[in-house]
């Protein structure tokens, strides 16, 4: 927006520059300190990106949530970046390359479809663990997924030859979120406007949902799907309803083996028994003062997995250290804190803002924990995986002598892996110093586990070299297979032999170990359902044991080169030796030198590109397709019908199940449709990299051998009940012929609905099957405005109604009255259900609708419409004038 600013503005002398400001402390007065920090950053971005009446109206709305902490007033937001990582920037790029040639066949020059936006992308999800355990293994899983996904990343550098601003990060360069804190994240920035230059604070969004890890050095931003992202691209603010903020407390400190990944475990578990769902969360109080950046930032990553939008940490001299630490000028340390000092945004322990509500944490409470094995709010004390295994009631179908070596729950995979547990150096440094005291003691991972070592940044090889953890850490099997998402992301690769030939037998059941984020069942690897998320150093051990029912506190890890056993509390480093390794590893040019190292890839670099404005398809791709949704003939669902629901199901329904990430299976239906299109059977890769493609993905919606279909329980996977007819069919069959007989189709789901990634395919494929509304107890966040951005009206059962309590059976309709002239955020419909036997119930749901720009897109049809049928608009006004 080319306004002047804030008219309250200051100048701000740093060194031998100055700047210009908004002042904030100036224009609001002592109430602004009275605010949590993500409102005052939420009232800089208004003062600055809006203008006149709806400038005032939105400060007067934030300073209002001052007397009550909530608000159902909405505010704009204007992010100055956007980050994208190559799976769910794919998708939105083929939307935008088939928005081109919409508007090229309308008579509109393509080009003028371009972001406003700086758009970073990070090819980071789609490295998979095929080499592990050997030194060579991270050229080897490299140049394999270059060659796989080749096709892909060659639309991928079009785009960044077709269209303004977009830049790309090449495989090797590192995970997103690592990317962003390491190399993207300036805390402060500078514009320039009207002929001056003015300071203002980094602002993003990420189509990721752990986005909000860059907010472990304070700068705001958090996920959103990649069809909101498109909006903001296009120059659309994101609208939201002033968030209520949960302040998270921290006193004292971590004490003895507790590392950062422990407390973001626990802050998960405590969030979601409070139920947070959507809300910003801040952390306060002098234990904030005790932690490192680099801790902060494990933290906040697991913003999702509590339910927030936003793990916000202010800044402090952490933050500069942090900043130091990763090779920033002396000159930019110096103006963020001089600009955070001066705008009241600086960290102060004793302060105590308003809060919707708080909870206080004690960090030397905290011990060593791991969560699982189904969810990462289900806390566990580290010695605590047998009993949690027990739980799940599985038996061995054959005699135990059979097994050989292997234990019930062997550990099948062992990873290091993911932006949240190696983005900080000193959890490497923990894993790698427990490798080294093992490797001493002559201890050995078993044959059964897989091992691997996916740090976020390339800058680790330098520092785990520097002290020699490098060795260590390969000894024990834990080589560097690449830098990238891998296991967390569910590119796993096979699993070892003797655990999947032991688990079709029914003898074991396979537990996956990972330092990760996430560990629904069948995210990882879609044959295992039992995971546990700990720390790097605990993957370590597990991995040594290779039982993941094995109390570590008790019993052995193994037995020593001397005969002896050898326990998990004989290895672990203290902090002080943490510490000190870290002084040795650690060197800022570090991070610059291997970011731009990996940045001139070769065989990235060698891929060629198409320059055209328009993509050329292909009709024999099977990786790029022109979807048929990026259209102008793509109208609104809304509407009085009555549906019949497609699949009914429970809580806790993931993104994962909606539309899978991992492996192909080779014996699925998607399998043969991409067979019978030439592909090869033993190299089909995972659903991610087949985003580009609509034909594969719809076929692939809610393929999940875990998801149970409440309308036919026994049904194959993917598959569901025609009703009209009785057969059960695939679901995009099943699809199909409801919309040739002109029937409507509702989903129908428990709580939680949507958890997990903000992949917008699961939004996608559910439009695509012809779904125009979900009915559902509760939707996770990311996954809601991915509905909207579909079209797909988000409806929320009013409290004690559920799928279990309807006790939904075949036959049964549910009318629903979702005029677009009544619809406005919250709003109230009736909704009837047609019992199969003639009767009738009345229910009464809640649009789950927050924004007026919500209702307009659900209104248009979705998000592509809306930003088609705008660019029309605009030509036409050019064309008139």
């Amino acid at each position: 927006m080319e306004n002047t600013y804030s008219p309250d503005s200051a100048r701000l002398a740093v060194g031998s520059s100055t700047f210009r400001c908004v002042d904030l402390s100036a224009r609001y007065g002592a109430r602004y300190m009275r605010l949590p920090v993500v409102l005052r950053l939420l009232l800089e971005n208004i003062a600055r990106e809006t203008e006149g009446t709806e400038r005032e109206v939105a400060e007067a709305a934030v300073l209002a949530w001052l007397h009550t902490g909530r608000s159902e007033a909405e505010v704009p937001y204007q992010p100055g970046r956007v980050l994208m990582h190559d799976t769910t920037s794919t998708p939105a790029l083929v939307d935008i390359a088939a928005m081109r040639d919409a508007l090229a066949e309308a008579g509109v020059d393509p080009r003028v479809l371009n972001p406003v936006l700086p758009v970073d992308v990070s090819v980071d999800h789609s490295l998979a663990v095929e080499a592990y355990a050997t030194p060579g293994a991270r050229t080897d899983n490299l140049q394999i997924e270059i060659r796989r996904n080749a096709e892909r990343y060659r639309f991928l550098r079009w785009a960044s030859k077709a269209l303004d601003r977009v830049r790309i990060h090449p495989p090797g360069t590192g995970i997103m979120h690592t990317i962003n804190l390491e190399q993207l994240a300036t805390v402060v920035t500078t514009v320039e406007r009207g002929g001056e230059t003015w300071a203002v604070p980094d602002m993003m969004l990420g189509t990721d949902s752990h986005t909000p890890m860059v907010n472990g050095i304070g700068v705001l931003g958090w996920g959103v799907g990649g069809l909101e992202a498109q909006t903001v691209m296009f120059g659309m603010p994101t609208m939201l309803r002033v968030p209520d903020v949960i302040g998270v407390k921290l006193t004292g400190r971590l004490m003895g083996a507790a590392q950062a990944t422990d407390l973001a475990l626990t802050v998960t578990q405590r969030l979601r028994a409070l139920g947070v769902a959507g809300e910003f969360v801040e952390f306060y109080g002098p234990g904030v003062s005790t932690l490192s950046a680099g801790e902060r930032c494990v933290v906040a990553n697991m913003a999702p997995e509590y339910g927030a939008t936003t793990g916000f940490f202010p800044v402090d001299g952490k933050t500069l250290d942090y900043l130091r630490g990763t090779g920033r000028s002396e000159e930019h340390i110096a103006l963020v804190e001089a600009y955070c000092r001066h705008n009241g945004l600086w960290f102060a322990p004793e302060a105590e803002p308003r809060f919707t509500n708080t909870i206080t944490i004690a960090l030397d409470q905290i011990g060593v924990q791991v969560a699982g094995p189904r969810r990462p709010q289900d806390l566990l004390d580290h010695t605590q995986t047998g009993e949690a295994l027990a739980q799940l009631g599985f038996e061995p179908a054959i005699a135990r002598e059979r097994l050989a070596s292997l234990p019930v729950f062997p550990v099948a995979l062992a990873a290091i892996t993911s932006c949240t547990n190696t983005s900080d150096p000193a959890l490497l440094i923990a894993a790698g110093l427990l490798a080294q005291a093992a490797r001493a003691r002559g201890l050995k991972v078993p044959a059964w586990v897989k091992t691997s070592l996916a740090p976020g940044s390339p800058a680790s090889v330098d520092y785990l070299r520097r002290c020699r953890l490098d060795e260590a850490l390969a000894a024990v099997g834990f080589d560097i297979v690449g830098f990238g998402c891998t296991t967390c992301i569910g590119n796993s690769g096979p699993l070892p032999e003797a655990v999947a030939l032991a688990q079709q037998q029914g003898a074991v059941k396979a537990v996956a170990i990972l330092s990760g984020n996430r560990n629904f069942p069948g995210r990882v690897h879609p044959d295992i359902e039992a995971a546990f998320i700990m720390s790097p150093l605990l993957v370590v051990a597990f991995a040594l044991a290779g039982d993941a029912a094995r109390n570590l506190r008790d019993e052995a890890l193994g037995i020593g080169s001397d005969g002896q056993p050898v326990f998990l509390r004989e290895l672990m480093p203290t902090r002080e030796a943490i510490d000190a390794a870290l002084k040795t590893a650690l060197d800022p040019l570090d991070f610059r030198r291997a970011f731009d190292i990996a940045s001139a890839n070769p065989l990235w670099h060698a891929l060629e590109a198409p320059d055209t404005p328009v993509f050329p398809w292909s009709d024999a791709s099977n990786a790029l397709r022109r979807p048929p949704f990026a259209s102008l003939s793509e109208r609104s669902q809304l509407g009085h019908y009555t549906a019949f629901p497609l699949l009914v199901v429970g809580d806790d329904v993931t993104t994962d199940h909606i539309s899978p990430a991992s492996a192909i299976p080779k014996s699925s239906l998607v399998a043969d449709f991409l067979v019978a299109r030439g592909d090869d059977r033993n190299d089909l890769n995972v659903f991610a990299s087949r985003r580009g493609n609509w034909e594969v993905m719809v076929r692939a919606a809610f393929h999940s051998k875990t998801l149970v279909n409440l309308l036919a329980p026994k049904a194959p996977v993917a598959h569901t009940l025609h009703v009209p007819s009785g057969q059960i069919a695939p679901i995009w069959e099943v699809a199909q012929r409801y919309r040739d007989a002109g029937d409507s189709v509702v989903m129908v789901a428990g709580e939680r609905y949507g958890t997990g990634s903000s992949r917008d395919w699961a939004a996608k494929g559910q439009r695509l099957l012809g779904i125009r509304a979900v009915l559902a107890a509760s939707f996770e966040r990311i996954h809601r405005s991915n509905l909207i951005g579909m079209g797909i009206l988000p409806l929320k059962f009013a409290p004690g109604d559920h799928p279990a309590t309807l006790s939904l059976v075949p036959g049964d309709r549910l009318e629903v009255r979702a005029d677009p002239a009544d619809l406005k955020p919250r709003a109230r419909v009736a909704v009837v259900l047609h019992r199969a036997d003639g009767s009738t119930h009345s229910l009464t749901a809640t649009v789950a609708v927050e924004t007026q720009l919500e209702v307009r897109l659900l209104k248009q049809g979705g998000v592509i419409p809306t930003i088609l049928r705008e660019q029309l608009a605009a030509h036409a006004a050019v064309a008139a004038t």
